[in-house]
Formats: structure tokens, C-alpha cells, sequence
């Protein structure tokens, strides 16, 4: 886990509400309930605009924690850079001053990831507006920003397997694409299998070798778990699930 949730390690929440924010929507909801609700985003979504929206979407609930997942660069619980598909002002907002709750604040593949985890080591795709990417090694949370390396024809990888490079290219082109990207990050990396979540994982009509795909909730649970690390650690001593070495239809 990261080193700042080691250090405010301590109770288990009992109810954590979970905000996984995204270019279009932001995800609400919480912990042990199957009910989400979802408020609409976009390039005009400030901070405090989206905390008034959460507030009232949320009121009458009870919660402990808060666990947010943010579109962009964070560190050490901290946001570092303004998100390109949302309004201004995300840099140093104090989230916890608001919701009057502990709060902690990871990329949101990275708590994608922590939802979909399986034990061993894991490489997370998000194959949503761009390419999310983060692993989590034998238990350890590490955020990546693996979209943005050169890939070919000077463009990143996030340019082919963004839903940007799935019009552009079509579904089966960007199929394509994503099968090649797999495999060099799974080379590369050598994770004991890949997890490939967002929202269009499901356009995909086979899976890369050595792959599983996500589930819708993995944020969700992500968020629960940002808050349980002995949940995380009992994963991490897990054997690793067994995928298949070859492209497979789920």
C-alpha cells in the first residue's frame, strides 16, 4: 500500500463512501451497499461544484471515510496536476475540510486496481477516455502513468488504446492495438497476470494472453479496501489466479 496509507493505518471503517472520479461521470457510493449513483462530469466540473453535488446526492447517509479516486497525477495522497477533461482548482482542494471525514485521495486506476486485485503480482489496463495503468505487487499499491510512453509514429500508448484511438482506428483495428500493448507491458513488467477494467474492456471480443477482465465494481471495492490493509495483505499471500497463455473469448 502506499507509504501515507501506512502511516494513518488504524480501524477499519465500517462505511466508507467512494467517489471514483472520471472525464464523464463521477461514480458515488457506499461501502456494502449495491446502489451507485452517478453525477455528470465534464470540462466545467470544478471541485466545489462536484463536493455540492456529492453533498446533496449523499445526504441522510452515514459514513466513516472517504476514498477517492482522481484522473490524474496524485502523490503521497496528494493531487499534483489539474485534470485535462475537468474544470480548475483540483490542486491542493481539501477534500476532508468538506466531507468532515478521513479521506484518501489515489489515481483512479490505481483504485481500480486495488478492487480488481487477485494476489501476486498485477498489472491493471483501463481501457476507458484514455489508458489507465497501475500494478499491484504481491499486496503494494504502485501508480504508473505507463500511458504516456512513445509507442510508435511518435505517439503514446494511451493515443491507440484511448477511446480517442478506438474511433479512429474501429474496434477491430483498436483491438488490435491493445493486443500488442499487452503484450509489450507484460514483457516488459512481468506481472503474473494482466486485469483489464474501464469502460470499454467490454468492447473488447477476446482477451490478451495472460489476461482477465474487470469488473464494474472494482472501484468500489478498491475504495474499501484503501482502508483495510489487512484485507489486502490476506490477498497478497494468495497464489495468483491462473489465466490463460493464449487469446481467449471470457
Amino acid at each position: 500500500m502506499p507509504s501515507h496509507v501506512a502511516r494513518r493505518a488504524g480501524p477499519v471503517p465500517k462505511r466508507v463512501l467512494v467517489l471514483d472520479i472520471g472525464g464523464s461521470n463521477v461514480k458515488i457510493a457506499l461501502s456494502r451497499q449495491r446502489i451507485e449513483q452517478k453525477i455528470p462530469t465534464g470540462p466545467t466540473m470544478t471541485p466545489g461544484r462536484m463536493m455540492r453535488a456529492v453533498m446533496r446526492a449523499v445526504r441522510g447517509e452515514r459514513f466513516d471515510a472517504v476514498a477517492i479516486g482522481f484522473p490524474g497525477l496524485v502523490r503521497a495522497g496528494r493531487i499534483v496536476g489539474e485534470p485535462p477533461n475537468l474544470g480548475r482548482g483540483w490542486v491542493g482542494f481539501d477534500f476532508e475540510r468538506v466531507l468532515r471525514r478521513p479521506t484518501r485521495v489515489v489515481n483512479d486506476a490505481a483504485l481500480q486496481a486495488l478492487g480488481a486485485y487477485r494476489g501476486g503480482r498485477m498489472l491493471f489496463l483501463g481501457l476507458g477516455t484514455g489508458l489507465g495503468t497501475a500494478m499491484v505487487l504481491d499486496g503494494s499499491l504502485a501508480p504508473m502513468e505507463l500511458a504516456h510512453l512513445p509507442y510508435k509514429k511518435g505517439r503514446e500508448y494511451e493515443h491507440f488504446a484511448g477511446e480517442a484511438g478506438m474511433l479512429r482506428l474501429g474496434r477491430r483495428k483498436w483491438q488490435k492495438e491493445v493486443f500488442d500493448i499487452v503484450a509489450r507491458l507484460y514483457t516488459a513488467l512481468e506481472p503474473d497476470y494482466i486485469m483489464i477494467g474501464g469502460g470499454n474492456a467490454r468492447r473488447l471480443k477476446a482477451l490478451p494472453p495472460h489476461s482477465l477482465r474487470g469488473d464494474n465494481r472494482d472501484s468500489i471495492t478498491g475504495g474499501e479496501r484503501l482502508w483495510n490493509e489487512a484485507r489486502v495483505r490476506r490477498l497478497a499471500r494468495l497464489p495468483p489466479p491462473r489465466v490463460p497463455s493464449a487469446p481467449h473469448r471470457p
